[in-house]
């Protein structure tokens, strides 16, 4: 089996998360400047069998799309151009951030270590990626 490789778009940062090879447990992977996500993904990629990305869906509390909608659609375009043969599937991202910071306040992070904007990227590109296992 291949990876699965989620993102959480950010207009300044990407965080991604990535499933063992099994498809069982998700892991954060990294932080990537959003300029420099596709210079990543090739590389990655070139090393890495993925068969699907898993991109989060912002959506409002009344169930519409968020402002950042629009960013992700067009970043959706550019991925899909550049890699045709891997399938996208959207994940609402509701909570996600809150998620992230819950889970490091559980996990024992210090204040300083909780204002890590790149880790509570990661971590919620996590929390959407591990929402799709559960749902699949």
């Amino acid at each position: 089996m291949a990876r699965i490789l989620a993102f959480d778009y950010g207009i300044k940062r990407i965080g991604l998360a990535v499933t063992d090879e099994l498809q069982i447990i998700a892991s954060g992977l990294t932080t990537v400047n959003t300029k420099e996500i596709f210079s990543f993904l090739t590389k990655y990629l070139k090393n890495e069998n993925v068969e699907l990305f898993v991109i989060g869906e912002p959506k409002q509390m009344n169930n519409t799309v968020s402002e950042s909608e629009q960013y992700i659609v067009v970043f959706i375009e550019k991925l899909k151009s550049t890699f045709p043969k891997i399938p996208i599937v959207r994940v609402d991202e509701r909570f996600t951030s809150k998620m992230a910071f819950q889970s490091m306040i559980d996990g024992g992070l210090k204040k300083k270590q909780r204002q890590n904007k790149a880790l509570i990227d990661e971590i919620s590109a996590t929390i959407i990626l591990q929402t799709y296992l559960e749902q699949k």
